[in-house]
């Protein structure tokens, strides 16, 4: 980075709180009391992200009467859920790309799936009145070097050949630079209806609400400590007490999972964000984005960006930072370097805003499983279900593992628990330091990648063959 170019990113931060931009909505609602004693319960649902909460809210649906309670170690929506970049995609498999290279006779079932969830949202959206800024204004997925460009023509293509392009359109560089204004787009992949954005804690805090309103019972401040089985039920331990239930749902994602045998299949990984000060409406002319879509690049370490409901630019992406021994701490959620990375790509994106300055800067972990996408089990007879690896793309395909799990928990047959992508598991991480290494290898020759026209060298070739991977 030139120093010109570093001081005037570094001062583009200088009033940056290091706080989600998202969890400082004034109508966040008041955390509810920790669970005290013991509390019986037809089904216990352990974590209160989207996970949790679109199984406990769907379980109701399912059966009214069911009782079901909710543990949350926080507050609901305070993790991943209430820190990412509000991007709801109707993929479950974390793109189509990774889709076809993973499950190539069951994509045309999964993207119809996919679909068909993000419609249910949709409509969860309007049914529970959840105000959370929902607008399915679809993503563009950008090409900022040539051999880019060519990669999402495959893409289209392929999508095409599956009879899966409806709604998508290949935009060439006047085409795409129509729609957002950068010197650095030279063609786009738009996605008109597959995916929305939306105010992801409003999401969370709305779902709550919705729980509550049919009966789920919520405890914040809960954390499930131990899973242990009870003849025909489960039991888990809390600080000041315990749930016994008949069925458990564990989505607990990136934290250790009350099923110890699961924790192999997931590392954490920090991501970071920015969000900028609102932009003015000279501003604003001056980067286009009148349809508002969410925005992503087509690297191995890339960007989503997107515009929030007060015109703000959200920026982030690209480091994507592992810890060793994949130890999480609050400390992470800050990465000051990172931050000024993300700010300088900011302005070579959009130098038009040369002298905006950035409101909020955080962090968080996500999870993330070896093959970038979810996967399901059941454990304990079958009494308890788990779905995890969501990869970051969680905010929409939580709501199907959602469905995934009380399928699995009810042991009935759907197309869903088929599905190959839910009866496999993806490889499991090796032990440290065999982890970091591997992991930090990946990252070196995915930028090394970046850098020479998108070609893979041999460790990168290796994984893709096993099946193994690690992004941004």
């Amino acid at each position: 980075m030139a120093p010109v170019a570093m001081r005037s990113a570094a001062r583009s931060l200088s009033d940056a709180q290091p706080v989600p931009f998202w969890l400082e909505d004034p109508g966040k609602p008041g955390a509810l009391p920790a669970l005290t004693g013991t509390e019986k319960c037809d089904l216990l649902v352990v974590g209160g992200g989207y996970s949790g909460l679109w199984t406990a809210l769907l379980a109701k649906e399912r059966e009214p009467d069911r009782d079901v309670v909710l543990i949350e170690g926080r507050e609901v929506g305070w993790a991943a859920s209430g820190r990412n970049g509000g991007f709801c995609a109707a993929s479950l498999t974390h793109g189509f790309g990774n889709g076809l290279a993973r499950w190539p006779d069951e994509l045309v079932t999964l993207e119809r799936l996919g679909e068909r969830n993000l419609d249910a949202i949709e409509a969860a959206v309007a049914r529970y009145s959840l105000d959370c800024d929902f607008e399915r204004t679809g993503e563009i997925d950008v090409a900022t070097e040539p051999h880019q460009v060519e990669e999402l023509r495959e893409m289209y293509e392929a999508a095409r050949r599956l009879g899966l392009a409806d709604g998508l359109e290949l935009l060439d560089r006047d085409a795409v630079r129509a729609e957002v204004e950068s010197p650095t787009f030279l063609g786009g992949l738009h996605d008109r209806r597959g995916v929305a954005m939306l105010h992801p804690a409003k999401l969370a805090w709305g779902l709550k609400r919705a729980c509550l309103d049919l009966g789920v019972r919520i405890f914040e401040n809960t954390p499930g400590l131990a899973l242990v089985s009870l003849g025909a039920g489960m039991g888990v331990r809390t600080p000041y007490g315990r749930v016994v239930a008949r069925r458990v749902a564990l989505g607990t994602n990136v934290f250790p999972s009350l099923v110890k045998r699961v924790r192999h299949y997931t590392v954490p990984v920090y991501d970071y964000v920015l969000t900028t000060e609102p932009l003015t409406d000279e501003q604003l002319a001056s980067v286009g984005w009148k349809n508002r879509q969410g925005l992503g690049d087509s690297a191995n370490q890339f960007h989503y960006f997107r515009i929030t409901a007060d015109h703000r630019i959200l920026w982030g992406g690209y480091d994507a930072i592992y810890p060793f021994g994949g130890r999480l701490s609050a400390e992470r959620d800050h990465r000051p370097e990172t931050y000024l990375k993300l700010a300088e790509h900011f302005f070579r994106c959009f130098p038009q805003l040369e002298g905006v300055r950035f409101s909020h800067a955080w962090g968080g972990a996500i999870d993330t499983c070896s093959r970038f996408s979810a996967f399901f089990g059941t454990a304990h007879q079958g009494k308890v279900a788990y779905a995890a690896g969501f990869t970051g793309l969680g905010v929409g395909a939580t709501r199907f593992g959602a469905d995934v799990m009380l399928d699995l928990l009810a042991g009935e047959h759907t197309e869903r628990t088929e599905l190959k992508m839910v009866r496999s598991k993806p490889l499991p991480f090796p032990p440290e330091p065999l982890a970091w290494a591997g992991i930090g290898l990946t990252k070196w020759s995915l930028a090394r990648a970046d850098e020479n026209g998108g070609r893979r060298n041999l460790w990168l070739k290796t994984m893709d063959r096993l099946g193994l991977g690690f992004d941004s």
